[in-house]
This record gives C-alpha cells, structure tokens and sequence, in this order.
C-alpha cells in the first residue's frame, strides 16, 4: 500500500538521518512501482534469451541506488532521479547480454565517427545527405540507424559523462544531486554541471526541449514525438544531433576525454 505523504517524508528522514533500515525497506518498496513503469516504457520487445523478469530485476537495482544516494534537501524529484538510475541499470544490463547484433553495432560506431567528424570539419551537425554520401548509404538508410541509435540509447548523456565504455559509469541526474560526483576522477560535479548546463543551453530550442523531456521529465521518446507534433523517428534524430553538440562542446571545455 503506498504510503501517505506524512508517513513517507517520515520515512525518509528516518533513513536519511537515523539510518533507519525498516525505513529503507519502507521507501523501496513504495517506490517499486517505477521499476515496472520505467521496464514497459523502455522496452517493448524483448531480445531473445531475456524476459521482464530480468529487466526487472536490474531495474530494481537502480531502484535501490537511487533511495541510497538520493539526496532529499535538493530541488531534484525523487521520481525523476530514480527512474533515470532504473533506466541506467536496465540498459548496462542489456549492454551486458550484447542484445545488438554486431553488424549494427559496427554501423552504429561508424556513424557516431561519422557525425563527430563531419561537424568538426564543417562546424554545424551535417544533414543526412551528407551523412549518407560520407557513409556511402542512402538518406533512408542514414534514418534508420538515426532511430536505432536512439532505441539502443548508446549515444546519451550518460555515455557522454561516462566516456562510452568506462567501468566507472556514472549517471548525468547523480551529478544534479551529488556535487561530488566527478565520472573522469579529474573535475569536481561542480565543473562538470556548469560545462554541461552551459552546452545546454546553446542547442536549438527543440534539441533543448528533448533533452529535458527526456533526461527531466523521463518521457519515451514517442511521448515526446507527441509533445512536439512530429515522427518519433525525427525525435530521435534531434537527440542524437543534440547529443552531437553537447559532446564536442564538452571536450572542447574538457569536460569529458575522447574515446
């Protein structure tokens, strides 16, 4: 049953301050409600040799870090920071079981080169002819992986604070929370939130506006394609521009270090 508001900001002063182990079993189990919503809306078509049960089983571990590290004097909702950790444990632990074939994994590297590359040289995103043409695919093609990109979320903000492939992962909503946080072991969280705020705020509007939908707000991208007015394919394709620019705008500040 979920608890009333009295009893649950109770509960989170008792493990908070006192520690209190029942309270941390109190909390956990009020908010496991975000480990089922969080599994649905991620993915709705499982890889072979997985069921919900596995997805929810990491999920519930993000679950558990997050009424661990969460913070509750910050300005930050418990809800928003812990489905970004669930999201976190549940895609490291598709990571893990290698659910994208290798081929498109390659295809996807070569495009996330590709894009690096062509915006340094020309300095702005480049379209998808240009994509295509450097790739030797066609637009169609380019879109595709585009969408795919996004659906196996192996260019997010995350990977941007935790340099890709780093054992020491670290979640972009931790550093909203925890000052201390610092994914390279060579900035203080402080640096790296003014860094990351300050490349926020030069996108475009829509690219800025699906970066808080998504990151703050913790709707799918097809929730968001809903908000905008257009295709969840394009969604996914201003994030994946949106996570272009936040990237090289960071290593040009040197707040993450090149892969």
């Amino acid at each position: 049953m979920p608890l009333s508001p009295e009893t649950l900001s109770r509960a989170w002063k008792e493990f908070k301050v006192f520690k209190s182990p029942e309270s941390r079993v109190e909390l956990i189990n009020h908010y496991s409600y975000l480990v089922k919503i969080t599994a649905g809306r991620l993915v709705t078509s499982l890889p072979g040799g997985l069921d919900r049960d596995d997805l929810v089983g990491a999920g519930v571990i993000g679950l558990i870090k997050s009424v661990d590290q969460f913070d509750p004097t910050r300005d930050v909702k418990f809800e928003t920071y812990a489905i970004a950790l669930i999201r976190g444990a549940i895609l490291e632990m598709l990571r893990d079981e290698d659910w994208v074939p290798r081929s498109i994994r390659e295809k996807l590297k070569l495009l996330d080169r590709t894009v690096l590359m062509l915006e340094t040289k020309l300095g702005r995103p480049a379209s998808e002819h240009e994509l295509a043409e450097t790739m030797g695919l066609t637009v169609v093609e380019v879109g595709e992986l585009m969408v795919r990109m996004g659906r196996t979320n192996v260019y997010s903000l995350d990977d941007i604070l935790g340099g890709g492939e780093s054992d020491d992962h670290i979640h972009f909503v931790e550093l909203i929370v925890d000052e201390t946080a610092s994914p390279s072991g060579e900035l203080e969280g402080k640096e790296i939130r003014r860094i990351l705020a300050a490349g926020v705020d030069r996108l475009p509007e829509r690219e800025r506006l699906v970066v808080a939908l998504y990151y703050f707000e913790g709707l799918t991208f097809k929730e968001i394609g809903k908000v905008l007015g257009v295709s969840e394919s394009r969604v996914y394709q201003l994030h994946t521009q949106a996570m272009t620019r936040l990237r090289n705008f960071m290593r040009q500040e040197g707040g993450v270090q090149s892969r």
